[in-house]
């Protein structure tokens, strides 16, 4: 397991809300605590146990990334500006459609409300719908189809008028 990956794994906790994840490969058993809900404290790696045939001296360690949000897609003003950001809620790789042979979810300029579908983010092999959380009208998209994308990247720009 890569480092980034680990890296996004903790991302990917802290933003979920479990307190604990743990993970076991071929080589590599890997556990995840937050810590309490009430308690804001970023994740930490407990423990990360690889064989010596693949680490002879130690085991690979992350460091702890600051809490994320719980938020499916958080959603933000942007600076001196009407417009509202959504921003995605994960690390992976942005989709604006279901397939290449299918049309986009929306478009600039289309009306967008609550729980309509804006984009897919795959993560580590899973498809996530991001669906809007306010009504308006998409002005941008901030981002290329099938590019990848941070945690907390703007992903579209909302009037919400």
């Amino acid at each position: 397991m890569k480092i980034e990956e680990i890296q996004g794994l903790i991302k990917f906790v802290a933003k979920s809300g479990v307190s604990e994840v743990e993970l076991e490969m071929d080589d590599v058993k890997l556990v995840i605590k937050t810590g309490s809900k009430e308690k804001a404290s970023a994740p930490q790696i407990i423990q990360a146990a690889v064989p010596a045939a693949v680490a002879p001296q130690a085991a690979p360690v992350a460091q702890p990334t600051a809490p994320a949000p719980v938020a499916p897609a958080a959603v933000e003003p942007a600076e001196d500006s009407k417009y509202v950001e959504i921003k995605s809620p994960m690390i992976g790789t942005f989709y604006r459609s279901a397939s290449p042979e299918k049309p986009v979810f929306k478009n600039v300029g289309d009306a967008i409300k609550p729980g309509d579908v804006l984009c897919i983010i795959e993560a580590m092999k899973l498809f996530n719908e991001i669906e809007a959380e306010i009504s308006g009208k998409i002005v941008k998209v901030l981002v290329d189809d099938a590019s990848p994308i941070e945690y907390d990247q703007p992903l579209f720009l909302i009037d919400p008028s």
